[in-house]
Protein backbone atom coordinates (compact mmCIF):
# COMPACT_ATOMS: atom_id res chain seq x y z
CA UNK A 1 0.00 0.00 0.00
CA UNK A 2 1.22 3.86 -0.77
CA UNK A 3 2.87 5.31 1.96
CA UNK A 4 2.40 9.44 2.79
CA UNK A 5 2.42 11.08 6.20
CA UNK A 6 3.29 14.35 7.35
CA UNK A 7 6.02 15.16 9.39
CA UNK A 8 6.16 18.47 12.38
CA UNK A 9 7.49 18.62 16.00
CA UNK A 10 5.13 18.95 17.07
CA UNK A 11 2.48 16.66 15.67
CA UNK A 12 0.72 14.84 18.00
CA UNK A 13 -2.31 17.48 16.88
CA UNK A 14 -2.18 16.93 13.57
CA UNK A 15 -5.81 16.15 11.80
CA UNK A 16 -4.03 15.54 8.50
CA UNK A 17 -4.44 11.45 8.75
CA UNK A 18 -8.20 11.87 9.60
CA UNK A 19 -8.10 13.84 6.34
CA UNK A 20 -6.42 12.07 4.25
CA UNK A 21 -8.41 8.89 5.17
CA UNK A 22 -11.71 10.81 4.54
CA UNK A 23 -10.37 11.75 1.20
CA UNK A 24 -8.64 7.99 0.22
CA UNK A 25 -12.58 6.24 0.89
CA UNK A 26 -13.86 8.90 -0.89
CA UNK A 27 -12.25 8.75 -3.58
CA UNK A 28 -11.39 4.52 -3.74
CA UNK A 29 -7.75 5.33 -3.27
CA UNK A 30 -5.90 2.66 -1.61
CA UNK A 31 -3.16 4.40 0.67
CA UNK A 32 -1.89 5.08 3.86
CA UNK A 33 -1.54 8.55 5.69
CA UNK A 34 0.85 8.34 9.45
CA UNK A 35 2.13 11.04 11.39
CA UNK A 36 5.92 11.42 12.52
CA UNK A 37 7.57 13.88 14.91
CA UNK A 38 10.21 14.94 13.18
CA UNK A 39 12.59 17.97 14.17
CA UNK A 40 14.63 20.30 11.71
CA UNK A 41 17.85 18.55 12.81
CA UNK A 42 16.30 14.95 11.97
CA UNK A 43 14.59 16.16 8.91
CA UNK A 44 16.86 15.19 5.98
CA UNK A 45 17.47 12.07 7.64
CA UNK A 46 13.70 10.63 8.01
CA UNK A 47 12.87 12.20 4.26
CA UNK A 48 15.76 9.96 3.03
CA UNK A 49 14.44 7.00 5.32
CA UNK A 50 10.63 7.64 4.59
CA UNK A 51 11.17 7.86 0.68
CA UNK A 52 14.04 4.64 0.42
CA UNK A 53 11.09 2.45 2.34
CA UNK A 54 8.31 2.76 0.00
CA UNK A 55 6.93 6.43 0.75
CA UNK A 56 5.40 8.73 -1.69
CA UNK A 57 4.78 11.92 -0.71
CA UNK A 58 5.17 13.95 2.51
CA UNK A 59 3.64 16.71 3.95
CA UNK A 60 5.65 18.94 5.80
CA UNK A 61 4.60 21.39 8.62
CA UNK A 62 6.11 23.78 11.20
CA UNK A 63 9.33 24.15 11.97
CA UNK A 64 9.93 22.05 8.19
CA UNK A 65 8.50 23.86 5.79
CA UNK A 66 12.29 26.05 4.63
CA UNK A 67 13.93 22.50 4.84
CA UNK A 68 11.42 20.79 2.81
CA UNK A 69 12.27 23.47 0.15
CA UNK A 70 15.91 22.88 -0.14
CA UNK A 71 15.37 19.00 0.10
CA UNK A 72 13.38 19.11 -2.98
CA UNK A 73 15.58 18.47 -6.16
CA UNK A 74 12.37 20.30 -8.50
CA UNK A 75 9.67 22.98 -7.30
CA UNK A 76 6.64 24.65 -8.45
CA UNK A 77 6.50 27.72 -9.17
CA UNK A 78 4.17 28.93 -6.48
CA UNK A 79 6.70 27.26 -4.20
CA UNK A 80 10.04 28.79 -5.70
CA UNK A 81 8.60 32.21 -4.97
CA UNK A 82 7.47 31.36 -1.20
CA UNK A 83 10.41 29.90 -0.49
CA UNK A 84 8.82 27.11 1.15
CA UNK A 85 7.57 23.61 0.66
CA UNK A 86 4.52 22.01 2.94
CA UNK A 87 3.97 18.95 0.18
CA UNK A 88 6.57 16.69 -1.03
CA UNK A 89 6.45 13.71 -4.00
CA UNK A 90 8.51 10.96 -5.02
CA UNK A 91 8.86 11.12 -8.84
CA UNK A 92 9.34 8.21 -11.40
CA UNK A 93 13.65 9.33 -11.86
CA UNK A 94 13.69 9.00 -7.68
CA UNK A 95 13.79 12.83 -7.49
CA UNK A 96 11.43 15.06 -5.30
CA UNK A 97 8.98 17.41 -6.06
CA UNK A 98 8.19 20.55 -3.71
CA UNK A 99 4.92 22.51 -3.62
CA UNK A 100 3.38 24.82 -1.41
CA UNK A 101 -0.78 24.43 -1.14
CA UNK A 102 -1.37 26.46 1.36
CA UNK A 103 -2.04 29.63 -0.70
CA UNK A 104 -4.34 27.71 -3.26
CA UNK A 105 -6.26 26.13 0.19
CA UNK A 106 -6.46 29.60 1.50
CA UNK A 107 -7.85 31.05 -1.81
CA UNK A 108 -10.96 28.72 -2.29
CA UNK A 109 -11.54 28.75 1.04
CA UNK A 110 -12.31 32.24 1.09
CA UNK A 111 -13.49 32.62 -2.29
CA UNK A 112 -15.59 29.04 -2.73
CA UNK A 113 -16.76 27.78 0.72
CA UNK A 114 -17.12 30.94 1.89
CA UNK A 115 -18.16 33.62 -0.57
CA UNK A 116 -16.03 36.16 0.12
CA UNK A 117 -14.77 38.18 -2.91
CA UNK A 118 -10.91 38.98 -3.39
CA UNK A 119 -10.69 40.61 -6.65
CA UNK A 120 -10.99 44.96 -6.22
CA UNK A 121 -10.41 44.29 -2.34
CA UNK A 122 -7.88 46.19 -0.02
CA UNK A 123 -6.15 43.58 2.05
CA UNK A 124 -4.37 43.37 5.17
CA UNK A 125 -1.70 40.57 5.84
CA UNK A 126 -0.61 40.62 9.39
CA UNK A 127 2.83 39.49 9.80
CA UNK A 128 6.03 38.70 7.50
CA UNK A 129 7.10 34.84 8.31
CA UNK A 130 6.38 31.73 6.32
CA UNK A 131 2.92 31.84 6.85
CA UNK A 132 2.60 34.62 4.95
CA UNK A 133 5.00 33.81 2.12
CA UNK A 134 3.18 30.36 1.39
CA UNK A 135 -0.24 32.18 0.84
CA UNK A 136 1.25 36.04 -0.75
CA UNK A 137 1.10 34.77 -4.60
CA UNK A 138 -2.08 32.90 -4.31
CA UNK A 139 -3.83 35.96 -3.28
CA UNK A 140 -2.03 37.88 -5.82
CA UNK A 141 -3.43 35.93 -8.30
CA UNK A 142 -6.97 36.48 -7.66
CA UNK A 143 -6.31 40.46 -8.73
CA UNK A 144 -6.88 42.24 -5.62
CA UNK A 145 -6.79 46.11 -5.30
CA UNK A 146 -3.60 45.56 -3.01
CA UNK A 147 -2.21 43.65 -0.23
CA UNK A 148 -0.15 45.39 2.83
CA UNK A 149 2.27 43.27 4.79
CA UNK A 150 2.66 44.58 8.22
CA UNK A 151 4.75 43.47 10.78
CA UNK A 152 6.36 44.59 13.96
CA UNK A 153 9.69 44.50 12.16
CA UNK A 154 9.14 46.47 8.99
CA UNK A 155 12.09 45.44 7.11
CA UNK A 156 11.02 41.69 7.29
CA UNK A 157 8.07 43.27 5.60
CA UNK A 158 9.48 45.20 3.09
CA UNK A 159 11.71 42.59 1.78
CA UNK A 160 8.32 40.53 1.60
CA UNK A 161 6.77 42.96 -0.40
CA UNK A 162 9.49 43.02 -2.45
CA UNK A 163 9.77 39.90 -3.50
CA UNK A 164 6.39 39.20 -4.29
CA UNK A 165 6.16 42.95 -6.32
CA UNK A 166 6.03 41.84 -9.96
CA UNK A 167 2.92 39.96 -9.17
CA UNK A 168 0.73 42.75 -8.22
CA UNK A 169 0.10 45.83 -5.70
CA UNK A 170 2.22 44.82 -1.89
CA UNK A 171 3.27 47.44 0.54
CA UNK A 172 4.72 46.93 3.49
CA UNK A 173 4.55 48.61 7.35
CA UNK A 174 5.19 48.42 11.02
CA UNK A 175 1.59 47.59 12.70
CA UNK A 176 2.13 51.36 14.19
CA UNK A 177 1.43 52.73 11.16
CA UNK A 178 -2.10 50.89 10.71
CA UNK A 179 -4.29 53.57 12.48
CA UNK A 180 -6.53 55.40 10.00
CA UNK A 181 -6.25 52.93 6.94
CA UNK A 182 -9.64 50.28 6.06
CA UNK A 183 -9.12 47.30 4.71
CA UNK A 184 -12.09 44.29 3.13
CA UNK A 185 -10.21 41.67 4.63
CA UNK A 186 -7.82 41.62 7.46
CA UNK A 187 -6.06 38.10 7.44
CA UNK A 188 -3.68 36.71 10.55
CA UNK A 189 -0.85 34.84 9.85
CA UNK A 190 1.05 35.94 12.78
CA UNK A 191 1.75 33.25 15.36
CA UNK A 192 0.02 35.46 17.83
CA UNK A 193 -3.01 32.65 17.93
CA UNK A 194 -0.83 29.98 19.09
CA UNK A 195 -0.53 31.78 22.57
CA UNK A 196 -3.38 33.21 22.32
CA UNK A 197 -2.67 37.07 21.99
CA UNK A 198 -3.41 39.44 19.49
CA UNK A 199 -1.15 41.84 17.16
CA UNK A 200 -1.17 45.30 18.40
CA UNK A 201 -4.07 46.19 16.43
CA UNK A 202 -6.35 49.79 16.28
CA UNK A 203 -10.01 49.45 15.73
CA UNK A 204 -11.72 51.05 12.68
CA UNK A 205 -9.76 48.59 10.14
CA UNK A 206 -12.38 47.38 8.70
CA UNK A 207 -14.48 48.63 5.72
CA UNK A 208 -18.20 47.77 6.01
CA UNK A 209 -19.05 44.73 5.56
CA UNK A 210 -15.15 43.48 5.85
CA UNK A 211 -14.11 39.91 6.83
CA UNK A 212 -11.04 38.84 9.02
CA UNK A 213 -9.77 35.26 8.91
CA UNK A 214 -7.32 33.38 11.13
CA UNK A 215 -4.52 31.40 9.40
CA UNK A 216 -4.70 29.59 12.61
CA UNK A 217 -7.15 27.36 14.36
CA UNK A 218 -7.69 25.66 17.45
CA UNK A 219 -10.52 24.45 19.54
CA UNK A 220 -11.79 27.97 21.05
CA UNK A 221 -12.38 30.62 18.59
CA UNK A 222 -8.84 32.09 18.24
CA UNK A 223 -8.11 35.73 20.01
CA UNK A 224 -8.10 37.39 16.27
CA UNK A 225 -11.72 35.34 15.68
CA UNK A 226 -13.21 37.18 18.35
CA UNK A 227 -11.51 40.14 17.36
CA UNK A 228 -13.23 40.06 13.99
CA UNK A 229 -16.31 39.79 15.65
CA UNK A 230 -15.87 42.80 18.10
CA UNK A 231 -15.08 44.98 15.10
CA UNK A 232 -17.80 43.72 13.17
CA UNK A 233 -16.74 41.70 10.72
CA UNK A 234 -19.42 40.08 8.16
CA UNK A 235 -17.56 36.96 8.76
CA UNK A 236 -14.87 36.12 11.45
CA UNK A 237 -13.23 32.47 10.75
CA UNK A 238 -10.62 30.71 11.42
CA UNK A 239 -8.07 28.76 8.99
CA UNK A 240 -10.29 25.05 9.86
CA UNK A 241 -11.37 25.62 6.31
CA UNK A 242 -7.54 26.12 4.65
CA UNK A 243 -6.51 23.12 6.42
CA UNK A 244 -9.06 20.34 4.55
CA UNK A 245 -8.55 22.78 1.10
CA UNK A 246 -4.80 22.63 1.58
CA UNK A 247 -4.95 18.85 1.83
CA UNK A 248 -7.09 18.24 -1.15
CA UNK A 249 -4.55 20.20 -3.21
CA UNK A 250 -1.72 18.01 -2.09
CA UNK A 251 -3.78 14.77 -2.26
CA UNK A 252 -4.47 15.50 -6.32
CA UNK A 253 -0.75 16.30 -6.69
CA UNK A 254 0.06 12.88 -5.37
CA UNK A 255 -3.02 11.28 -6.20
CA UNK A 256 -4.20 12.76 -9.37
CA UNK A 257 -7.68 13.12 -8.20
CA UNK A 258 -9.16 15.82 -6.49
CA UNK A 259 -11.56 15.07 -3.74
CA UNK A 260 -14.43 16.92 -2.24
CA UNK A 261 -13.62 18.48 1.36
CA UNK A 262 -17.51 19.26 2.65
CA UNK A 263 -17.39 16.02 4.75
CA UNK A 264 -13.90 17.08 5.96
CA UNK A 265 -14.80 20.08 7.24
CA UNK A 266 -17.56 19.18 8.96
CA UNK A 267 -15.85 16.33 10.90
CA UNK A 268 -12.94 18.96 11.91
CA UNK A 269 -15.69 21.03 13.12
CA UNK A 270 -17.43 18.11 14.90
CA UNK A 271 -14.12 17.18 16.62
CA UNK A 272 -13.99 20.15 18.25
CA UNK A 273 -17.83 20.47 19.42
Amino acid sequence: MDQYAVFGQPIGHSKSPMIHALFAEQTEQSLEYGKQEVSAEAFDAAVEQFFSTGGKGLNCTVPLKELAWERADKRSERAELSKAVNTLMLLGDGSLYGDNTDGAGLVRDLVVNNDITLKGRKILLLGAGGASRGILGPLLDQSPDSILVANRTVEKAERLATDFQQKGKVGSCGFDELAGKRFDLILNATAASLTGDLPPLPDNLLEPNGSCYDLAYGAEKTAFVRWGEAQGAVKSLDGIGMLAEQAAEAFELWRGVKPETGAAIEQLELLRG
